[in-house]
């Protein structure tokens, strides 16, 4: 094996040291020192040419290390954190490659959390300002180069004078990672997003054709829109529910004569609509979930991907996406009924992106829509034909902690919550637990 003369390696580690200090105050940091990976600060280059803080890891499993800077505070006060990030050769950049900000007081200590909704749990607590984890905006790229934004808004708590921003390579054997043009400034507070979101208590019966199911919903999605609504969730397969026939019968095109009649409901409201149908499309039926929006026009589909016997023994076929839709609201996701008995499918919608979930759903356990939102941290909005007295399925709105922000109890009634979507939820002992499911879930099989 080759070896490097001692007093080479001592040279090396001094003028290394040096160049890391000098870094127009940014320093270089690892756990312990066996873990500790190389690091590089450029002058030049860079995204913009201004320079890079580079870190570099060999071989070996398990080396982590990080550049970071202390930046003066004044508590109560907005700032915005953005960098640009590069890498090579690391399998998972979400979770090797990451930004933090800790807010410390003048001797360097943790200060209490002040900012953002607490968990109820969290309200009996003393919480501390936990790290925040500025996320990658995702699609935005300077060009072909592989240039990553990552940026965030964070409010100084009580007691702050200082915040430390680091810059890691985590894991990544012979991994490679550029941080560029690097900014912590002032900023305004963000704009609050504020949604109203609404669910039909409902269940169609009676109805001779597919239209006459669909008609019954019109006062229900009226009293929605008299209540400001801006989403308004309805039931599973509905024209099937309300008109008792077979799966094939109550199939239809989409678009098609039911979405056509809901897009008219949108348009004259002025809000989205989420109806549950069955399409037919050429030989193959699917369960779908159809969001109409405020210009009448279809905004999204979702096809049922986990379908039980009852479904699937009638010929019904699974979808095989996740797809998340970009709205005047923010990012919606569906999901039907059978859907939320298995994790996966809220998971994924949360990786798109998703901030609210629309959920037709015949039946289900509450407890699993509570679990749904609270281990993805987004809105979820079911609507359901089980009756209070079963003591099972909510027609509901859950907030990001899993709590039931608004109930419909009886038939024909509407439950309606308004929400803001830039308003976090945070955790005892995790803070702001959002931001860092990206960075630390489990790697998925084929990512």
């Amino acid at each position: 094996m080759k070896t490097i003369p001692i007093t080479l390696a001592c040279s090396f580690w001094i003028a290394f040291q040096t160049q890391a200090a000098s870094a127009d105050g940014w320093t270089t940091v690892a756990p312990r020192e066996e873990i500790r990976p190389q690091f590089q600060h450029t002058k030049t280059g860079g995204r913009s040419g201004h320079g890079a803080f580079a870190i570099r890891a060999d071989e070996r499993e398990g080396l982590h290390g990080w550049w970071q800077k202390t930046f003066p505070v004044t508590a109560g006060q907005h700032y915005r954190f953005a960098a640009w990030r590069q890498t090579e050769n690391v399998a998972v950049p979400r979770r090797s490659v990451l930004a933090r900000v800790l807010w410390r007081d003048t001797a360097g200590n943790d200060v209490p959390r002040r900012e953002g909704v607490l968990t109820n749990f969290a309200k009996n607590v003393v919480a501390i300002a936990e790290p925040e984890y500025p996320r990658e905006i995702i699609g935005k790229s300077a060009s072909n180069d592989g240039w990553v934004e990552v940026s965030g808004v964070y409010q100084a708590p009580s007691g702050a004078t200082q915040a430390r921003v680091e810059l890691h390579l985590l894991w990544a054997p012979n991994g490679y990672v550029q941080w560029s043009d690097v900014s912590f400034l002032p900023t305004e507070a963000p704009a609050p997003r504020i949604v109203r979101l609404a669910a039909v208590h409902y269940r169609p019966r009676g109805a001779k054709t597919l239209l006459g199911a669909c008609l019954q919903f019109a006062p229900m999605i009226e009293e929605a829109a008299r209540r400001k609504a801006d989403l308004v969730v309805l039931g599973e397969t509905l024209t099937y529910a309300g008109v008792g026939s077979s799966y094939a019968d109550c199939a239809e095109s989409i678009p098609g004569p039911s979405t056509d009649y809901f897009g008219g409901l949108a348009t004259k409201h002025r809000l989205h609509i989420v109806a549950g149908l069955i399409e037919r499309d050429r030989h193959q039926l699917f369960n779908v979930a159809v969001l109409l929006g405020p210009d009448g026009k279809i905004a999204g589909k979702y096809r049922k991907v986990c379908l039980p016997d009852g479904e699937y023994d009638k010929g019904m076929s699974p979808g095989t996406d996740f797809p998340v839709f970009e709205t005047r609201l923010g990012k919606i996701g569906m999901m039907i009924c059978y859907d939320g008995f298995f994790p996966e499918v809220a998971r994924e919608l949360s990786n798109r992106g998703a901030e609210i979930i629309a959920w037709p759903v015949w039946g289900c356990n509450p407890e699993q829509a509570r679990a749904r939102a609270c281990e993805n941290q987004v809105y979820l909005v079911s609507s359901t034909y089980e009756d209070v007295s079963r003591d099972w399925m909510l027609t509901a709105v859950f907030g990001q902690d899993g709590s039931v922000l608004s109930n419909a109890r009886e038939w024909g009634t509407v439950c309606v919550a308004e929400v803001d979507l830039n308003q976090r939820t945070l955790w005892p002992w995790l803070g702001d637990f959002k931001a860092q499911i990206p960075r630390q879930r489990p790697i998925a099989r084929g990512e």
